[in-house]
C-alpha cells in the first residue's frame, strides 16, 4: 500500500446498537445514532429493543423503520423485555423485524426461551442472546484482575456466560432455530460456538472491538468508561475471540451504548454498562485484526458485512441491499480519537486519545 490508499467495499452493517430513542434521548436519538453510524462508515444498523417502552409492538417497529432508511429494528423476544411470556414473534415479523432478542438481558426460563426459538424458527427468524445468565453473574462488574483485587470489586466468571451460551446451543439443537450469540466475551464461550458451527448446528456469534482491543488486565484505574457488559476478557481471551474472527467463527458488532456523563462517573461498582463505539470500530477491527493479527482487507469486510448480513430476517435484508452503498476507508492516515469530534449524543469511550491509521469516510 502507498502511505494513504482508500480501499473500498459494499456497505458494512452493525447489528448490535442502542439508540436510547425512545426513554433516554438525553444520551441517543434516533438522529444522532444514525449520524454516528454515517460518521463511522456503516450504511445501515440493527437498533437493539431495551428502549422504554421496549420494542415488543409493530407500531415502535414503524416508527424506527419510518424514520431512516439505514435504521434496521430488532424486536423483543418476550413482553417488555421481561422474560416471562413470549411476544408477539409473528407481528414483529410481518412488521419488518430484523431479528428477536431481549438484548441487555438474559431470557433465562427455558420454556419460554425454547417457545420462543420454536416459533422464531417457522417464521425463518434468528434468536439473538444476551448471553450472561444473572444467576451465575451474582453481581459482578469485572473480571477477575488485578484492579478487580485491588478495589475489592464482585467478579464475572467465565461459567455465567457459557452456562448461558450451553443452554441456547442445546435449544438450537432441538429446536432447528437460527442462533446468534451477542457479545461473545470469553475463550470458553467461543469454544462452544466453534463446536455447535462443527456440529453444523446454525449458530452465530459477535466480537466487539473493545473486547478485541482491551483486556481487563490492562485495567490500571477505577474508569467506568472501561466498564461494559460482559466485561472485558482475560489476555487469553482476547487471544481467542481474535483468533476466532481470523478463523471466520466471530462477526464483527459494536454493542454500541451510550450513556450520560452522570451514569458513567460512578466507578466500576455503580455506573452504567457500556460505551460508544460506532465511531471507532472500523478503525480499532483494522489495526487489531489486519494490522496486528495479518486478517486480509477482504476477510476482514466479510465480517463487517456478509457475515452480519446472514442474521437478518428476509426483508430486513432487503432493506439493507436496496441500499446499494459503498464503504470507504483510508488506510495510512494516523488520527487520534477525540471526544469533541463525535457524532454521539454521548462521550463514554475508553478510546479517546488513543491513535489509528485506518478510518472511514464519512458516509452522507
Amino acid at each position: 500500500m502507498t502511505m494513504a490508499d482508500v480501499l473500498e467495499f459494499p456497505g458494512f452493517i452493525d447489528v448490535h446498537v442502542h439508540f436510547r430513542d425512545p426513554g433516554m434521548t438525553c444520551a441517543e436519538t434516533l438522529a444522532s445514532g444514525v449520524a454516528a453510524a454515517r460518521r463511522g462508515g456503516f450504511s445501515a444498523v440493527v437498533t437493539m429493543p431495551n428502549t422504554s417502552p421496549a420494542c415488543d409492538t409493530p407500531c415502535l417497529l414503524k416508527r424506527q423503520i419510518d424514520f431512516s432508511p439505514h435504521i434496521l429494528p430488532s424486536a423483543c423476544i418476550t413482553k417488555e423485555r421481561a422474560g416471562l411470556e413470549v411476544a408477539d414473534l409473528e407481528a414483529l415479523a410481518d412488521a419488518g423485524a430484523a431479528f428477536f432478542t431481549d438484548d441487555g438481558s438474559y431470557v433465562a426460563d427455558n420454556a419460554v426461551m425454547e417457545e420462543a426459538m420454536r416459533r422464531a424458527a417457522q417464521l425463518g427468524m434468528c434468536v439473538c442472546q444476551h448471553a450472561v445468565d444473572p444467576a451465575v453473574l451474582a453481581g459482578g462488574v469485572i473480571r477477575d484482575c488485578a484492579l478487580a483485587r485491588r478495589l475489592g470489586l464482585p467478579v464475572m466468571s467465565p461459567e455465567a456466560e457459557t452456562v448461558a451460551v450451553r443452554r441456547d446451543i442445546s435449544l438450537c439443537r432441538e429446536t432447528g432455530c437460527r442462533l446468534h450469540v451477542q457479545h461473545i466475551s470469553t475463550a470458553e464461550g467461543v469454544e462452544l460456538v466453534r463446536s455447535a458451527q462443527k456440529e453444523g448446528l446454525p449458530v452465530t456469534a459477535e466480537a466487539t472491538p473493545h473486547h478485541l482491543l482491551l483486556s481487563c488486565d490492562d485495567l490500571e484505574r477505577n474508569d467506568a468508561n472501561f466498564k461494559m457488559a460482559p466485561p472485558l476478557g482475560t489476555r487469553e481471551d482476547r487471544a481467542e475471540l481474535r483468533r476466532a474472527v481470523k478463523d471466520g467463527v466471530l462477526m464483527f458488532a459494536t454493542d454500541h451504548a451510550p450513556h450520560p456523563a452522570q451514569t458513567k462517573s460512578l466507578g466500576f461498582a455503580k455506573s452504567a454498562n457500556g460505551i460508544i463505539g460506532l465511531e471507532t470500530a472500523i478503525a480499532i477491527t483494522y489495526s487489531v485484526m489486519v494490522e496486528d493479527e495479518g486478517m486480509t482487507p477482504t476477510a476482514w469486510a466479510h465480517a463487517w458485512r456478509d457475515m452480519p448480513r446472514s442474521i437478518l430476517s428476509g426483508m430486513a435484508q432487503k432493506r439493507f441491499d436496496a441500499l446499494e452503498e459503498r464503504t470507504r476507508v483510508i488506510v495510512g492516515e494516523s488520527r487520534k480519537v477525540e471526544a469533541g469530534a463525535f457524532a454521539s449524543l454521548s462521550r463514554n469511550s475508553p478510546f479517546v486519545g488513543m491513535e489509528f491509521d485506518a478510518w472511514p469516510v464519512n458516509l452522507v
